[in-house]
């Protein structure tokens, strides 16, 4: 992969995960495997953890990373406010860039065979399982004021290793484990603390994130190697199988309750398709490679 490739792809790839991991039923990993970044940046996170350090696997965690921060500080507040006014638009939105991620996943598992299709359907029939529940009823608690560290280390590790799960949403996770409204809350109030520079607010709000952090960064090196293993010695059927997750995630993600008018039809299909060329655009950059 090019150098400027690597760098769009990278960001887009990381901005899209953070926005992604702040909502409840949609998956980071989903987003870094729909601008056709995923393989390289799970090879780049097992290569760092055993120290196998090198100018691309760093430019590829910079990148990811940096993009993820800066959408996760800047959007924590934002897309709750946009969810709460606007969730068909939003989801619409979502499912156009998940769906663009399928064509270049789908040229990767060819030649179609009975071990991919298998693996393909099992991970849409779990997608659809998962879709059955609800993340708001699911997440309905508030969590403990007394949260020990070790909980919050324990929703980081969940957080962290659905990030690296197409199809998982980390949110979800948060939220069944009484977590999410705190995190989040704790993120926006980093944020507002750094931009006011008040230090008071800013120590309070990392005494909620330090733990957390851990967990994360512990939860994406375990999973990243688990499925860079699978990648290779699978990888067609891996392959097929995270392309099931890619297809069924888009059940979960259905941004109407009831019979759509004509007009909200029409808005959703063109705001999903707005989302497919731009994750689409971007799973092409650097194709060749």
């Amino acid at each position: 992969m090019r150098g400027w490739s690597l760098v769009v792809r990278g960001v887009a790839g990381g901005a899209f995960m953070g926005l992604a991991n702040l909502v409840p039923g949609i998956s980071g990993g989903t987003m870094l495997l729909a601008v056709g970044v995923y393989p390289q940046f799970i090879g780049a996170v097992a290569k760092a953890s055993t120290f196998r350090f090198g100018p691309t696997t760093l430019l590829l965690l910079a990148c990811v990373g940096g993009g993820a921060a800066g959408a996760i500080a800047g959007g924590a507040g934002v897309i709750g406010t946009l969810l709460d006014g606007y969730p068909s638009a939003m989801y619409s939105l979502f499912i156009g860039l998940t769906l663009g991620g399928v064509p270049i996943l789908w040229r990767m598992v060819q030649p179609l065979d009975r071990p991919v299709m298998g693996s393909a359907a099992g991970a849409i029939a779990l997608m659809v399982l998962l879709a059955a529940t609800d993340p708001e009823r699911a997440g309905g608690g508030e969590s403990s004021a007394a949260a020990a560290y070790a909980m919050l280390a324990v929703a980081g590790f969940s957080g962290g290793a659905a990030m690296i799960l197409p199809g998982v949403s980390g949110a979800y996770l948060l939220l069944l484990l009484g977590q999410y409204r705190p995190i989040v809350d704790a993120v926006a109030a980093a944020a507002a603390a750094a931009g006011a520079g008040d230090a008071d607010a800013a120590a309070a709000a990392l005494f909620v994130l330090l733990p957390v952090a851990v967990g994360v960064g512990l939860g994406v090196v375990c999973v990243s190697n688990l499925v860079e293993l699978l990648l290779e010695r699978y990888r067609r059927t891996t392959l097929g199988f995270l392309l099931g997750l890619l297809l069924g995630s888009v059940v979960g993600l259905w941004p109407f309750t009831g019979v759509p008018s004509a007009a909200e039809a029409a808005a959703g299909a063109g705001l999903a398709l707005t989302g497919f060329a731009v994750s689409w655009s971007i799973s092409r950059l650097g194709r060749a490679t």
